[in-house]
C-alpha cells in the first residue's frame, strides 16, 4: 500500500526547506531542498521502496505556518508540530528526546544518551540523530560536541550554524560564517 504525503516548500535564510506532511498534517519528513536524494532514501528506508508517494502542494498547511513563524523569530512555534516519524523504538525514543532539548540551549551526545537512560551507547545516539527524518522539528541541530564545539550535521554546517544562532544558542565556532 502506497502513502501519500504532502510535500511543500518554505523559503529559509539558508536555502528552502522541504516539508512532507501527512493527511492527519502530521510531520512526516523534513529536510532542505539540496538534499531531497537524501529524504527520498530515508523514506524508502522507513516506510519501504515506493511505498511513500510525495505530491507537491501548496504551503498552508499547519506544519509549514508553524515552520515560518520558527523561520521568522519565534523558535518555539515549532514545539506544537505533530509528527509521525517511522523508525525503530530506539531511534524514536532518541528523536523524541531531541525535542526536550529547550531552544537555544545545547546538549552533547553523552548527554542525550544518559537523558534516555542509556549513558553507554552514545555512538547509537550519534547514529539515530544522523538518521532524524524530521530534523529542525526534533532538533538533532541542538547536539553538539562533548567540548561545546560544532559537530557534523546531514544539512551542512552552515545551516546547523544559522539554525543555534537565530535560536540563540551559545557554542564554540571555527567555521567560516556563509551567511
Amino acid at each position: 500500500m502506497t502513502e501519500t504525503f504532502q510535500l511543500s516548500r518554505i523559503a529559509t535564510p539558508v536555502g528552502p526547506m522541504l516539508i512532507a506532511v501527512d493527511d492527519q498534517a502530521r510531520l512526516r519528513a523534513l529536510d532542505w531542498e539540496d538534499y531531497a536524494e537524501r529524504m527520498a532514501q530515508l523514506l524508502d528506508r522507513y516506510y519501504g521502496p515506493d511505498a511513500v508517494r510525495l505530491k507537491e502542494g501548496a504551503a498552508g498547511n499547519v506544519v509549514s505556518e508553524r515552520l515560518e513563524a520558527y523561520v521568522a523569530g519565534d523558535i518555539r512555534a515549532i514545539d506544537g508540530i505533530v509528527t509521525e516519524a517511522a523508525g525503530t523504538p530506539f531511534q524514536r525514543q532518541v528523536w523524541s528526546a531531541l525535542r526536550e532539548i529547550p531552544p537555544g540551549q545545547t546538549w552533547s551526545y553523552g548527554r542525550l544518551a544518559a537523558h534516555i537512560g542509556r549513558p553507554t551507547a552514545v555512538r547509537a545516539v550519534g547514529l539515530a540523530n544522523g538518521s532524524n527524518p524530521i530534523g529542525v522539528v526534533a532538533p538533532c541541530h541542538r547536539v553538539i560536541g562533548a567540548n561545546g564545539a560544532l559537530t557534523g550535521y546531514a544539512g551542512g554546517l552552515q545551516r546547523k550554524r544559522w539554525l543555534l544562532t537565530h535560536e540563540g544558542a551559545v557554542f564554540k565556532d571555527s567555521g567560516p560564517r556563509l551567511i
